[in-house]
């Protein structure tokens, strides 16, 4: 029997046993190593998944040439063992008279994508340039995906620029790309270039690899567009292209033409179904989409992880817990829940409500956890302030040698900025570097957040400068940032430039404008700024732009402009404006319109122990002592506990807590010796302790001491012995600094020649020599 006929066999072979049967006849006839049959062999064995057979059949082959070692590292790549593969190649490279062909580099650079290392990658593309196939397009193709995959878009774009003939699947490559790393608007750009002209011809895939973008841009228009051309070109009845249509129709909000489209395709696969069942779910018509997962149910079809993902409540969880647990355990009965994107969005929509201890139960039951479910962990304790859960987790993650990716950093300096861990902040950024993710828009954006509330305004700025591109929401960090540090005049410097550089502020853009405002006693530039978010660009002020807006005249003392705003309001003021008022009239010690203000705020948020807080400080200032104890024992009878302060301090990367009175730390004895001696020269350079929101039935004597004792105080003094003279010292208060903290720290500052940053429940004040950032207006 001549190897054609094995060769015509191996080809009609439909089961793994046809092929062992097969494999035993070539042995037999000694056929078995011949290269022609060998290679047949092995792609049939891959396509069953056979990959232990192919080793022993490999190492029995004497002299394989190229065209099977092509094979062998597809074949391991396609089959989920990218490690095979890349191992594979560097045999291959080892071998005398063989050399990688163009092919080759494809193959094992697509394994090098799955595989997931970023080292691996660089090295294979210098290989790929060193034998002269840096210029080859079908290399360049897999090059440019690999890239992507590993989220290095710099350099998938530059090895697109740099290769000097392109067709249409290395455009098609680049758009699915781009979308990939959410860069939607370079991706549209590159697609509006092919139609254009000014590329290679577009075809159905390249529209439906640039509709995605086009959904999560919400471009409703260009859509139409788009589906009017496939109309004209003629492939608009395409299953996937409607189905990419039903999608970017449902994030757009228009599920009713969504629905119309999804009727009208002939024969319904479940991918449609899918998109149908998630496009209800996203726009809130849950009956409708559960309607439409029991209708493919009930036609005797089998649903698949995506059907379950789409089913699941993700874009609007509230109000569907019920339904959440339902299909959880649906997902239980039909063992769905063991696919990690299942496990991942149920877990998501938990942390969403919540329910973390629900979230964190089906975490830690996964029998696989995946980089996405790691992710959507850490951010749900971000999200719900579990911040220093969120950071343990990160670091339980880097122990189980699972590599973070943009979306893991993204959430990791999230909690780093609101709990203020500069020194694990910079460590991210550090990884960010190693793993170059820095070209990665929203990573650069939330490290510039993340050194703005950790208060490093420079280095915010620095790396806000170094951005080559900049979206909406790296303006907002930015000027945000400013805001919180009280530089008023920067903040709107960058939001003016912002306008003229042609990106579009939104809501939160004149939010954090407004607020920057607030804090440097903007008076007149604030009035102006909300003027133009009214007039000139349309938008309607939510509760926090008013609140601004009263915050700001009252912080400049205009208290009856801020009420006469207030009655001007086209909507009813809630309680962010009267909160706002009500600060203004502590700070200005008026108890008149402070009793307005808290009596509004009783009504509308009676829970709230803050208000009730700030009106009995505002009569004891006054010496009103017999109407301040009234508050407090309203707020005493309805069960109100008052916020307890604490104050955080970072020595030596080891986060530190105290709280007022705080006796508990190891070095409590050196605290407090050093804390009188640091009094007494306090009171020698003149400051005099503020006893005014002090209890007024107790000795003045007590009230210094307990003035004394403030949880600041105690971590600033901490600070003081555990650190080399002339070091900065960092601190952050969960409420709002009190008056004789704030005088006593510009005397400590100036005593000790040391820089002092506080952070507070509402700005940034940098002490130095005895003067205070905020100009004594906070």
């Amino acid at each position: 029997m001549s190897h054609y006929f094995f060769l015509n066999l191996l080809n009609k072979a439909t089961s793994l046993s046809h092929l062992t049967q097969i494999h035993a006849q070539l042995l037999l006839h000694g056929l078995h190593t011949d290269i022609a049959v060998a290679t047949k062999l092995t792609h049939k064995l891959f396509d069953f998944s056979s990959t232990s057979r192919v080793h022993s059949l490999f190492f029995s082959i004497p002299k394989p040439d190229i065209f099977l070692f092509n094979v062998l590292i597809k074949g391991f790549s396609d089959n989920g063992s990218p490690l095979q593969s890349i191992s594979l190649f560097t045999h291959l490279r080892r071998r005398r008279g063989l050399h990688p062909d163009n092919f080759t580099y494809a193959f094992v650079i697509s394994a090098a994508a799955s595989f997931g290392d970023a080292k691996v990658g660089l090295l294979l593309h210098g290989n790929a340039i060193v034998d002269g196939f840096g210029s080859d397009l079908y290399v360049g193709s897999a090059l440019v995906d690999m890239h992507f995959k590993l989220f290095r878009e710099d350099w998938a774009q530059k090895v697109f620029d740099r290769l000097p003939h392109r067709d249409t699947v290395l455009c098609n490559t680049i758009i699915s790309g781009l979308v990939r790393v959410c860069c939607y608007e370079d991706s549209i750009r590159r697609f509006k270039d092919m139609v254009s002209g000014n590329g290679p011809r577009f075809d159905a895939t390249t529209v439906i690899a640039v509709l995605p973008a086009v959904a999560e841009l919400q471009k409703l228009r260009l859509g139409m567009e788009i589906q009017c051309l496939a109309i004209k070109l003629g492939f608009h009845s395409h299953i996937s292209l409607l189905t990419g249509l039903i999608s970017l129709y449902s994030k757009c909000g228009n599920v009713e033409t969504a629905n119309l489209l999804f009727r009208d395709i002939g024969r319904k696969d479940l991918i449609s179904y899918n998109a149908m069942i998630s496009g209800f779910t996203c726009n809130g018509e849950i009956e409708s989409s559960v309607r439409l997962f029991r209708e493919w149910l009930g036609s005797g079809e089998k649903v698949n992880s995506s059907s379950i993902v789409g089913l699941i409540p993700v874009y609007s969880p509230f109000g569907h817990l019920l339904l959440t647990n339902c299909i959880h355990g649906f997902c239980v009965k039909s063992g769905t829940v063991s696919h990690s994107s299942v496990s991942t969005a149920l877990t998501t929509v938990y942390c969403r409500l919540n329910e973390m201890e629900s979230a964190r139960q089906l975490f830690d039951e996964s029998s696989e956890k995946t980089l996405a479910s790691w992710n959507a962990m850490i951010a749900g304790y971000t999200q719900n302030g579990l911040t220093e859960t969120a950071i343990s987790l990160f670091q339980e993650m880097q122990m189980s040698n699972v590599s973070p990716n943009p979306v893991t950093v993204t959430s990791i300096l999230s909690a780093c900025a609101q709990l203020g861990a500069l020194s694990l902040g910079k460590w991210v950024h550090g990884l960010v570097e190693n793993k170059s993710f820095e070209s990665n828009i929203y990573v650069s954006t939330a490290l510039i957040d993340m050194y703005a509330k950790c208060g490093s305004i420079l280095e915010a700025r620095q790396l806000f400068e170094s951005m080559p591109q900049k979206n909406e929401v790296t303006w907002n960090a930015m000027i945000s940032g400013y805001g919180v540090h009280g530089h008023g005049q920067e903040a709107l410097e960058l939001f003016y430039e912002m306008l003229n550089s042609g990106i579009r502020p939104s809501r939160v853009t004149f939010l954090s404008a407004l607020y920057a405002c607030s804090h440097a006693g903007l008076v007149r530039e604030g009035d102006e700024i909300f003027h133009c978010m009214v007039h000139d660009y349309g938008l309607e002020p939510l509760p926090e732009h008013y609140a601004c807006m009263v915050d700001i005249l009252g912080r400049a003392g205009k208290l009856q402009d801020a009420l006469q705003f207030i009655k001007r309001m086209p909507v009813e003021p809630g309680p962010p404006v009267w909160g706002a008022l009500l600060g203004a009239c502590m700070i200005h010690k008026d108890t008149s319109l402070g009793r307005v203000a808290s009596q509004m705020l009783f009504e509308l948020d009676p829970q709230n122990m803050g208000y009730y807080v700030l009106m009995s400080n505002i009569y004891s200032t006054e010496r009103n002592y017999p109407q301040a104890a009234l508050v407090r024992q309203t707020a005493k009878s309805r069960n109100l506990i008052k916020t307890p302060g604490c104050t955080l301090i970072e020595v030596g990367q080891v986060p530190h807590v105290f709280t007022s009175g705080d006796r508990s730390h190891p070095q409590s004895k050196a605290i407090y010796s050093e804390l009188d001696n640091l009094t007494a020269k306090m009171k020698e350079a003149g400051f005099q302790t503020e006893t005014d929101t002090a209890l007024h039935d107790v000795e003045e004597e007590e009230k210094e001491l307990m003035m004394k004792v403030h949880s600041e105080k105690l971590a600033i003094v901490f600070g003081l012995i555990s650190t080399e003279p002339g070091t900065e010292i960092r601190i952050i208060k969960n409420l709002r600094v009190c008056l004789d903290c704030h005088t006593a720290t510009k005397f400590i500052s100036k005593i000790t020649e040391r820089v002092i940053v506080v952070r507070d429940a509402k700005r940034f004040h940098h002490f130095k020599d005895g003067v205070c950032s905020c100009g004594d207006y906070w």
